[in-house]
């Protein structure tokens, strides 16, 4: 753990909020404030995670890994109604305990919580007449991180230096615009120093990227949603998504319905200097039911093999791929002849008890129907008091027999982690 940068930035955060708030109170005579309101927020997010391939050449990797974010929200800042703005900075260490994991160390298999320090959150938010205008870095996220999201589970998340504009003149109309000119990863900087989006150890991704999100609720039976996210050099993807919840007197039933198109990239200039050619299709279907805090749910989801003379398959190289298909983390890259998971979920969810809720998906290729494999998930989660929290988590896959080679074999993975978040 490197403690100088950690406790630098720490120090310059809460030297810039008290000052700042030392500053405004001691000027408001004057008549200016540097802001009007703050929160300050801190998180402490200890974590055990084992991992092991079989038949991988690497040894199994172990990991004690934290999570330490310092952040503060502004109100009024200049004394402008309406401006805002978030400072936050998140350190990831592992002290020195537990570090038996690529990349601290090669004779092991990969963790993706390389030690690292650095500023999440930057940015500036001015809201005016139902219009909200951002800018700088932020944590940015779309419906269900599907195509757009923050990579949360890993311990340092996944940012978007970006200017945006979120519009909701219209009543249940909301319009989300942005650019996004870099994407900061969840891997550090001593890891890769390639921009290649599908490089999953990239540290930063320099882009030229539009995204366009419009979503009306008719009501909480109903939302329609309608999305483009241009991604340079990479491809284009316009999709609709529609969700909702129906209650009843025993419980509600909610369901998701998604179709999206992906094509050629029509934006340029991005690092990534391959442009693919792309044509593929997703589909995702899916209902759950929540009955007295039984839950059962059930979900076919298409990631779908390119049509045209080169291989290749549908993909979200955005996206908060960890919960999509599967916690062992075996498809963060689509297989050539695409991917479908068909998945059932089972749990009980109580507030005294908590959450223990099991997953099974199995796999197959959208051409052919190649058996990919299966995996059971399960999470146990619970409250622990008003600002602790504690998670364990199993993931177990077993490799299909057509597989293709490079995405290993059977794979165990568990975790043990205790999440703190204070605010004031």
């Amino acid at each position: 753990m490197n403690f100088s940068k950690l406790m630098a930035t720490i120090i310059a955060v809460i030297l810039l909020s008290t000052s700042t708030f030392s500053y405004g109170v001691e000027n408001q005579a004057n008549g200016f404030k540097l802001f009007s309101s703050s929160l300050l927020y801190f998180q402490f997010r200890p974590r055990y995670e084992y991992a092991d391939t079989e038949k991988n050449p690497k040894r199994h990797a172990e990991a004690l890994t934290s999570r330490t974010v310092l952040g503060g929200k502004f109100g009024g800042v200049a004394g402008v109604k309406g401006l805002k703005a978030t400072l936050e900075a998140t350190d990831v260490s592992h002290f020195g305990f537990v570090d038996d994991y690529y990349p601290e160390d090669s004779d092991f298999q990969v963790i993706a919580d390389p030690s690292q320090t650095r500023i999440t959150q930057a940015n500036i938010e001015y809201t005016i007449a139902n219009t909200t205008f951002i800018a700088g870095r932020k944590m940015f996220t779309l419906d269900n991180h599907r195509f757009i999201g923050h990579v949360g589970w890993r311990q340092m998340p996944q940012t978007f230096d970006m200017i945006g504009i979120v519009n909701k003149s219209i009543p249940k109309l909301t319009v989300t615009a942005g650019y996004v000119s870099r994407v900061n990863r969840v891997w550090g900087t001593q890891t890769s120093t390639s921009t290649d989006p599908y490089n999953g150890k990239s540290s930063v991704w320099d882009t030229n990227s539009a995204l366009l999100h419009v979503n009306y609720a008719f009501d909480p039976v109903f939302s329609l949603t309608g999305y483009g996210y241009m991604i340079a050099n990479v491809h284009d993807t316009f999709g609709l998504r529609a969700t909702g919840g129906i209650k009843f007197p025993w419980g509600k039933v909610s369901y998701e319905a998604e179709y999206a198109d992906q094509g050629k990239a029509s934006l340029e200039e991005g690092s990534y200097d391959k442009t693919l050619d792309v044509d593929a299709k997703y589909n995702k279907l899916g209902v759950k039911v929540n009955a007295s805090g039984l839950v059962a749910g059930v979900t076919y989801e298409v990631l779908g093999k390119k049509e045209g003379k080169e291989g290749g398959a549908f993909s979200t190289p955005l996206a908060t791929l960890h919960g999509m298909n599967g916690w062992a983390d075996k498809f963060l890259a689509t297989p050539v002849d695409g991917l479908v998971d068909t998945s059932i979920t089972l749990g009980y969810v109580d507030k005294q008890i908590g959450r223990l809720v099991a997953i099974y998906h199995i796999f197959d290729s959208d051409k052919d129907s190649k058996d990919y494999g299966d995996e059971l998930d399960m999470i146990y989660a619970k409250k622990l008091s008003k600002t602790l929290s504690l998670i364990a988590k199993a993931a177990l896959y077993n490799k299909g027999d057509d597989l293709p080679k490079k995405f290993g074999d059977d794979t165990t993975k568990y975790w043990l982690m205790l999440d703190y978040k204070f605010s004031q």
